[in-house]
């Protein structure tokens, strides 16, 4: 409903243009239905020389060597453009970035919201905790293969697009999945959910570095990462306390149909390159010259081409792009013991401390809390960030400092601290504090992974995360069920263990980073100039 608004209204905005060129002398209308329409002597003069063409504000002449010479009317933004969502109100800004965040968390929950309720699917089912455990395996799978299309898929045909029409589909599946009438269908939806799901997972960030400048993304994008990555920490808790396991998915589809609702009311389009192709395309209905075109599709006309190319680019920056190499297997370490903690955290707390089910995962609040914990990092890092642009300083690299205060430190002291604390004779608090430092450790490095990530690849930031996403999806996935006999056969000490110490190698890198980071990204075709 926004997005149609918007186009009702850049069509509004179009139409003045002609006018006023018309009412100029400078262009006129089509007067004989042909597709090219009718120029004033002086355009073709200036056409024949390729000197002073008159054309609407925006619009710059190029004869591209692809095309032999002609002239092409290149479509950008007018100076100050309200249709520019660089020049939107804050206000119009926030409300565009809370969409997509909801959006992230609606996704996120139903990928844990059933851990605390699988005992009572499994024996519905019929089967053993290591198959049961699919459930979230199999979300994760679908949506870490959904992630290599959803985001750079928006590349093509716009964000809204993508969000509603998958999201729907995405409802479809949790219902379907509700209604499962054996295991082998509720496996099957399973990883159908997720597969649809996965749009907001990489299309977001592209959706927030569609809106913010640089500096303000450095304020923006961790308070949107923080609010939507709390979903898979919610997800048990919501669960904790529900009446039966399918109510974990008839929960999931009210959050999930008040956030669609949300989106259609109130979530604009924000690319610009779509948002261009619509002005584009107002220029050549009404003037009837069909050589107005958005600079990236001048040379690349059928939507066949320009959407083989941007299925092409993650896997080409994945190749040539150390950053999202390191990036991709630190959050994969951190994905794997967050989820494996629907598994583990029956061992770590109700087998040692004896306490029920549900209180065990309402401990998850641990989690959220340290998530909580980090917001004033926000504000700090924002006003370094201020000053370094001030001084003409900013880089990309004061991104890391997330990551630097306390994130990659506390991560693996949060791992070995529970590893080693969760003893029925040591206070039940202790491996609790524990969880709020991973909880705080979680959300940092995601806040300083996905914010180096937009502020680096900009306007390609959705197929720069693709495949972060994708890869950390579908092996946490795929290990979900391992960590089953893994917590059985080795204790919560031990299995613990293994993550921490692979967290603690990687806690150097937003140093690493800090220190040679310029140099990598000025070997980066990717990486946007420095800004």
């Amino acid at each position: 409903m926004q997005s149609l608004r918007q186009y009702r209204r850049m069509r509004a905005e179009v139409q003045k243009d002609v006018a006023l060129m018309q009412n100029q002398g400078e262009i006129k209308a089509p007067v004989d239905g042909s597709p090219t329409g009718t120029l004033t002597p002086e355009n073709k003069e200036a056409v024949s020389d390729g000197e002073k063409e008159h054309v609407p504000g925006g619009v710059t002449v190029s004869r591209p060597a692809e095309h032999d010479g002609s002239v092409l009317y290149l479509v950008g933004w007018k100076d100050g453009d309200s249709m520019n969502p660089h020049n939107w109100s804050r206000r119009r800004k926030w409300f565009a970035t809370f969409g997509v965040s909801l959006l992230t968390m609606a996704i996120t929950v139903p990928s844990s919201i059933d851990a605390p309720v699988s005992g009572a699917f499994n024996e519905h089912f019929g089967v053993n905790p290591m198959a049961g455990s699919l459930t979230t395996g199999m979300y994760l799978i679908g949506s870490g293969t959904g992630a290599l299309f959803a985001g750079t898929i928006s590349e093509t045909f716009g964000r809204n697009v993508m969000y509603m029409t998958t999201f729907v589909v995405f409802m479809l599946f949790i219902m379907a999945k509700a209604l499962a009438p054996n295991f082998g269908a509720a496996i099957i939806f399973r990883f159908l959910t997720g597969f649809f799901g996965s749009t907001p997972m990489t299309a977001a960030g592209g959706s927030v570095a569609d809106l913010w400048s640089p500096l303000e993304l450095i304020f923006v994008v961790p308070v949107g990462a923080m609010t939507s990555y709390a979903g898979p920490i919610v997800g048990p808790i919501i669960g904790a306390y529900l009446p039966g396991f399918r109510w974990a998915d008839w929960v999931s589809l009210i959050i999930a149909g008040a956030v669609l609702a949300y989106v259609v009311i109130f979530q604009p389009e924000t690319y610009r390159p779509v948002l261009l192709e619509w002005r584009a395309k107002h220029l050549r209905d009404l003037t009837g010259d069909s050589r107005y075109r958005v600079d990236e599709h001048a040379t690349t006309h059928t939507l066949a081409k320009r959407l083989l190319v941007n299925l092409y680019r993650p896997f080409l920056m994945t190749a040539t792009e150390p950053i999202i190499l390191i990036f991709t297997f630190y959050l994969t370490i951190v994905y794997f013991v967050l989820f494996t903690f629907l598994n583990g955290f029956p061992f770590i707390f109700q087998q040692t401390y004896g306490i029920s089910v549900p209180l065990t995962f309402i401990i998850f609040v641990a989690l959220l809390v340290g998530d909580l914990a980090a917001l004033p990092l926000v504000p700090i890092i924002y006003g370094w960030a201020k000053k370094a642009a001030a001084a003409g300083t900013l880089t990309p690299e004061i991104c890391l400092w997330y990551g630097m205060l306390g994130g990659s430190i506390l991560l693996p002291i949060s791992l070995w601290w529970l590893a080693w604390t969760c003893y029925s004779d040591i206070s039940i608090w202790v491996p609790i504090v524990g969880s709020a430092l991973f909880g705080y450790g979680l959300v940092t490095i995601f806040a300083t992974t996905f914010l180096y990530t937009v502020y680096v690849y900009g306007i390609h930031s959705a197929s720069a995360l693709a495949f972060m996403t994708s890869v950390r999806y579908i092996i946490a996935g795929a290990l979900i069920p391992a960590s089953v006999p893994m917590y059985q056969n080795l204790g919560p000490h031990l299995a613990l263990t293994i993550p921490a110490v692979l967290a603690t190698i990687m806690a150097p890198v937003p140093f690493i980073l800090y220190k040679y980071g310029a140099k990598i990204r000025g070997m980066s075709k990717n990486a946007m100039p420095s800004r």
